[in-house]
């Protein structure tokens, strides 16, 4: 955003159109989206918007940028990890067919190879 903010002073300068730098600080604070409202709040109070450097200007908000794409990182890995498998387990009497036995215990070999490829292969 800022190098075409940049290209667009610049075109308009050849035009001897010349903005002040508090003008300038302005006009991007006001272009910003909705979601950045708390940090443009945040600045026009903290700081003195007609001595502000464009430069300081952009620093601050690209900090503020990489923070926010940081949280959303770590909120996704969070939602990642919450993701848990669980079975329901039956009480086996032991005067059931021993068919039902075999074919409990194929499953249950099948599942826990399932479950150690998906491991092994990041899943």
């Amino acid at each position: 955003m800022f190098s075409r903010f940049t290209n667009i002073i610049n075109a308009l300068k050849a035009l001897d159109k010349t903005y002040y730098n508090s003008e300038m600080v302005r006009k991007i604070l006001r272009c910003l989206p909705r979601s950045w409202m708390p940090k443009v709040t945040v600045i026009e109070e903290a700081k003195n918007l007609n001595v502000l450097p464009l430069e300081d200007l952009l620093g601050s908000l690209m900090t503020h940028e990489l923070s926010m794409q940081k949280k959303d990182d770590d909120e996704e890995k969070e939602k990642k990890k919450k993701k848990i498998v669980a079975l329901k387990s039956s009480l086996i009497k032991d005067s059931e067919d021993g068919d039902e036995n075999e074919e409990l215990s194929l499953i249950t070999r099948k599942f826990k190879k399932f479950l150690a490829r998906k491991k092994k292969f990041g899943g």
